[in-house]
C-alpha cells in the first residue's frame, strides 16, 4: 500500500526514522529547534500521519510514544519507484545519465554504482 506523505510531513518521518519510538514532544522539540515550527503544527502532522497508517503509537503515562508503520528503505523505494516510473518511464539508466550530464555524480556516487551493477550482474549470473 502506497502512503502518501507531504514534504512537511517527511521531517516529521525523518525525526521518527531516527529516534523512535519517540514522543510527541521529543518531535515537537526537535522540529522546533530545526524548523522553528509551533507544537500545534507537529502535533496535526503527527495526527495526519496516524489517520495514513504512517505511524502508530502507544500511551505511555500521559504521553504518546510514536513509531513508523514503514521503514525509512521501504518508503524510499516507494517514492523512488514512483519517480522513475512519472518521469523515466521506469528506466533508471536515463535518471542517472542526467545526473551525469550535470556533474552531480560524485567519484563515491560512481564507486557505489560500479559495485552494485556489480552485484546486480552476479545476481543474474547466479539466476542463470
Amino acid at each position: 500500500m502506497a502512503i502518501d506523505i507531504s514534504n512537511a510531513e517527511l521531517e516529521v518521518m525523518q525525526v521518527i526514522w531516527r529516534t523512535q519510538p519517540c514522543s510527541a514532544a521529543d518531535v515537537v522539540q526537535y522540529l522546533q529547534q530545526q524548523k522553528d515550527w509551533h507544537e500545534k503544527t507537529v502535533k496535526t502532522l503527527l495526527n495526519r500521519l496516524v489517520a495514513k497508517s504512517a505511524l502508530s503509537y502507544q500511551k505511555n503515562g500521559r504521553a504518546y510514544l510514536y513509531s513508523a508503520c514503514i521503514s525509512q528503505q521501504d518508503y524510499q523505494q516507494q517514492v523512488s519507484g514512483s519517480f522513475v516510473q512519472r518521469l523515466f518511464a521506469g528506466r533508471v539508466a536515463p535518471l542517472v545519465a542526467s545526473f551525469a550530464r550535470k556533474n552531480e555524480l560524485s567519484a563515491s556516487d560512481l564507486a557505489e554504482l560500479k559495485q552494485l551493477v556489480a552485484e546486480l550482474e552476479q545476481q543474474q549470473e547466479d539466476k542463470s
